[in-house]
């Protein structure tokens, strides 16, 4: 197996440990599609595990951050990022360890595009650990989706146009982010609250949380309507089919979705595609 396809298989690897939500769709894509949708997700995943990490230094977590961004805004330099984490080894994971081969391993065409995104990531979740991740009002929640989940769609949406001139609607796109973000906040809604997270508004009860999450995905709706390769409307449409069942198994009361639902709404989104 040559570097590149060693690269390609730990990546997959890596991103099935990271995502069950991203890692079905990214595996149907086409080779190159797959090979730089993969790659842009592991790049922005490694920025969010930080974010994240439930033992790690708020302090730390925002000098990380923020000296990733730098960084991502110049040829990336493996050996300052490498001696960055050093001290953290033990705690953070391997996705985040590895940013330097996500980078590597995403074609030339788009990688500028996809280190930007991810450097405005990396910031703004640095100044949101700042802020404890308090969410007092409507903007503050739109703000912190942004940062966590709506810059992903923006990504893509680079992505697509690069891939195949396909264009989509970026404001569309962040609404796409959102209403999975939502989804997120609600199912962890009870785990966030013991490490001390609120990412409800002030009075926001958790039928307004719901109403949020809705009017974001039916803006993810409006974004696909654009897109006409079937093989990228796939890759859409899986996470979005799952995001609106495991919203109704939360309004039944449930958790999550169990993993044969999960096989059996991508198996009815290819069917039906």
């Amino acid at each position: 197996m040559n570097k590149s396809g060693k690269l390609e298989k730990e990546a997959m690897h890596v991103l099935k440990q990271t995502s069950r939500t991203f890692y079905i769709p990214i595996k149907l894509l086409k080779s190159q599609l797959r090979e730089t949708v993969a790659s842009a997700y592991l790049c922005m995943r490694a920025v969010d595990e930080v974010e994240d990490h439930v033992t790690l230094d708020p302090a730390a977590k925002q000098h990380i951050l923020r000296e990733t961004a730098a960084l991502l805004q110049q040829d990336f330099d493996e050996t300052a990022y490498q001696e960055l984490v050093e001290p953290h080894r033990e705690l953070l994971p391997e996705v985040t360890l590895r940013l330097g081969d996500w980078i590597a391993f995403c074609p030339s065409g788009i990688v500028e595009k996809v280190k930007e995104s991810t450097a405005v990531m990396a910031k703004g979740m640095a100044d949101w650990v700042e802020r404890d991740w308090q969410v007092k009002t409507k903007e503050d929640l739109d703000d912190y989706t942004y940062y966590v989940a709506g810059l992903v769609g923006v990504m893509l949406s680079d992505i697509w146009y690069w891939y195949d001139g396909t264009k989509t609607d970026k404001q569309l796109a962040i609404g796409y982010g959102r209403g999975l973000q939502a989804v997120n906040v609600l199912r962890n809604k009870d785990e966030d609250a013991e490490r001390g997270v609120r990412f409800f508004p002030d009075n926001w009860t958790r039928n307004d949380m719901f109403a949020y999450a809705e009017g974001n995905l039916r803006q993810a709706e409006e974004y696909i309507q654009s897109i006409q390769t079937k093989n990228i409307l796939l890759f859409c449409k899986i996470p979005l089919g799952l995001a609106k069942r495991t919203l109704k198994a939360l309004k039944n009361g449930e958790e999550k979705i169990s993993r044969a639902e999960v096989n059996e709404t991508v198996d009815d989104i290819i069917k039906k595609l």
